[in-house]
């Protein structure tokens, strides 16, 4: 699979970068039909100030999700669970139990 790992508005140290490799490669368990993974991490200018927008490609679809935390950590976990959770349904409703 190919990750393609995108920073706006802050450079992303390599711990970072190695983190986010690791949790999104773990998503390959789950279903096998994508190929690359987009991730955005970005700063806001609220509370939650640092975003993770994961984009997989899926054959047929595209999935799509974002999510905000304290920490690039956190809102990488939580985007990589709700994918866990999306690609299982995908992979049930294409190919059954």
């Amino acid at each position: 699979m190919e990750i393609r790992i995108q920073s706006v508005k802050f450079d992303a140290d390599e711990k970072l970068l190695v983190f986010v490799n690791k949790k999104v490669e773990k998503l390959e368990k789950f279903f096998d039909g994508f190929m690359e993974a987009d991730v955005t991490l970005s700063l806001l200018p609220d509370q939650l100030n640092k975003e993770c927008k994961i984009k997989l490609a899926v054959p047929g679809d595209d999935i799509h999700v974002a999510r905000n935390a304290k920490t690039f950590e956190d809102a990488v976990v939580d985007c990589v669970d709700v994918l866990k959770g999306q690609l299982v349904k995908l992979k049930e409703k294409r190919f059954g139990k």
